[in-house]
């Protein structure tokens, strides 16, 4: 039989040749090959096109032995040695890697690795720009940076990335807990299989929500700085001062946009309502059955719902939201609004006595004797011949230490904080009523604007729940919310925003 390289390639007598090479495989006694037909062909060897001449048996043996000595030579032993661990291989990276790996883990990740040691934190610390830059550019939403643009480039560090964090997560919380309300109470869904069947309406509806619930805690946060401004530039409230519309909320309303404006002036009452729901008794009932289910206060006045959503944002309502149980929900908001109204009174704590004078003790060593005897017994046991040297050392170790944390930008505290009580006492007298926040400053806006023709156009009730549930329009809405280019990362499922990185 003639060798297959003198065979033309996908030929019918190459495929004759090939078919006869296979069975001569399988029959070893008959694979015998002639010597005036070409070169033997070994039993073992398998069919290889013929690219190039044959190489000897020394001469393969030789490149063999070359290619094992060249793969030694980039072996990744040598490159990454067993016995040194990760953390030194990643800080004997260059500042910009580590920069660019550190920029990419999520926000929450980021806080923590400044709590890992003194070096990482430095790290983080200097190179805050950065990290937030990156942070802004591929996981903060278009909505965000519209209503809270970063005033200057310098400014944009962690506490203005982290501050936009908390925002976007009070507002996740509040979209999934009044999507658990109106889901259950007013669409009926109660069972499992009538959830699971009303899983892709759900999720449209909080995701929807996210975007309107973040514009309104945008507008009780700006409305409480402007408020307080108003009065210490005036020296009165507005109930001293005659207006048709809301000169503050009007201000706030002309950041925002025909569609913004009208879409959250829909929803603003599902909101207010929700939360003056999770503040009513479970049941409608008379107050017999109330008392004996242990329901024993009514829902409270208007002004704490006021209160609330004016002075302490959308933050103070989730925290009363998220308390479980109707009786100690009513405990702590009254401890709260009598909190705010009130001065905190000054109490010496009394000590306490065991039985008969028998108990134990305690200490009357204060605390600068405590932390003189801990530096006393530091000295004693340090090393003889350096102790000053040292004690210099861990001196300015920890006053630059002090000084790195408390001026690093995260030490401003969240947004929205607690105010003092000079400025409660400013606000307090001077707040709307419940009827008067929003809505009608809002919908006099819309019809000026002509956003709709007759009040009648503006969505209301039922109209705003099957709006919000609705299948179509999602791509309009994500461009408009969202923007055209931004990644997937900045349209956050439920599980993205689940920890807030500010607390």
């Amino acid at each position: 039989m003639d060798p297959p390289h003198i065979t033309e390639f996908a030929s019918r007598r190459y495929f004759d040749k090939l078919k006869q090479l296979s069975e001569s495989k399988d029959q070893p006694q008959d694979a015998v090959a002639h010597s005036q037909d070409g070169p033997v062909v070994a039993e073992s060897s398998t069919f290889i096109l013929p690219i190039g001449r044959a190489k000897s048996i020394e001469q393969g043996s030789h490149d063999t032995h070359k290619t094992e000595k060249r793969r030694a030579n980039f072996s990744f032993r040598t490159i990454l040695p067993r016995s040194t661990p990760f953390d030194q291989l990643f800080l004997a990276l260059p500042n910009e890697l580590k920069i660019q790996i550190i920029a990419s883990l999520p926000l929450s990740d980021v806080l923590s690795l400044r709590l890992a040691s003194r070096s990482w934190h430095a790290m983080i610390t200097v190179n805050e720009f950065p990290i937030a830059r990156y942070h802004l550019e591929h996981h903060v939403p278009a909505y965000a940076k519209r209503l809270y643009p970063a005033p200057d480039p310098s400014a944009i560090r962690l506490h203005y990335l982290c501050g936009i964090w908390h925002r976007l997560h009070v507002a996740s919380k509040l979209s999934f807990l009044i999507s658990e309300r109106v889901t259950k109470e007013i669409f009926l869904r109660t069972t499992e299989a009538q959830r699971l069947e009303f899983e892709p309406q759900y999720e449209r509806m909080r995701r929807r929500l996210i975007p309107l619930l973040f514009t309104i805690f945008h507008f009780f946060e700006t409305y409480r700085t402007l408020h307080v401004e108003y009065i210490k530039e005036h020296g009165h409230g507005l109930s001293r001062e005659p207006y048709t519309l809301n000169p503050i909320e009007q201000k706030i309303m002309s950041m925002y946009d025909d569609q913004t404006l009208l879409r959250v002036h829909q929803v603003f009452p599902l909101v207010v309502s929700s939360f003056c729901r999770r503040l009513r008794p479970p049941s409608y009932v008379g107050r017999f059955e109330r008392s004996l289910r242990g329901y024993l206060k009514d829902r409270p006045p208007d002004e704490v719902y006021v209160t609330a959503m004016c002075v302490g944002g959308l933050r103070q309502v989730e925290r009363f939201w998220e308390i479980k149980g109707y009786n100690l929900r009513r405990g702590a908001i009254d401890s709260w609004y009598n909190s705010v109204l009130k001065e905190p009174a000054e109490s010496l704590a009394k000590p306490r006595r065991g039985f008969m004078g028998l108990a134990r003790k305690k200490s009357s060593m204060g605390e600068g004797d405590f932390h003189k005897s801990g530096e006393a017994q530091a000295g004693s046991r340090g090393r003889q011949g350096s102790d000053a040297g040292r004690r210099g050392s861990d001196a300015s170790m920890a006053s630059s230490w002090e000084n790195l944390i408390f001026n690093t930008s995260l030490a401003e505290g969240m947004p929205m904080g607690e105010l003092s009580r000079d400025q409660l006492k400013m606000l307090l007298p001077d707040l709307p009523t419940l009827q008067q926040i929003w809505a009608p400053t809002a919908e006099a806006l819309i019809l000026d604007r002509q956003i709709v023709e007759r009040p009648q156009d503006i969505k209301r009730n039922a109209q705003v729940m099957l709006e919000l549930i609705r299948e179509d329009g999602a791509a309009e809405e994500d461009e408009w919310w969202y923007g055209r280019s931004a990644p997937a990362s900045v349209r956050p499922p439920l599980e993205a925003i689940e920890e807030d990185p500010i607390e």
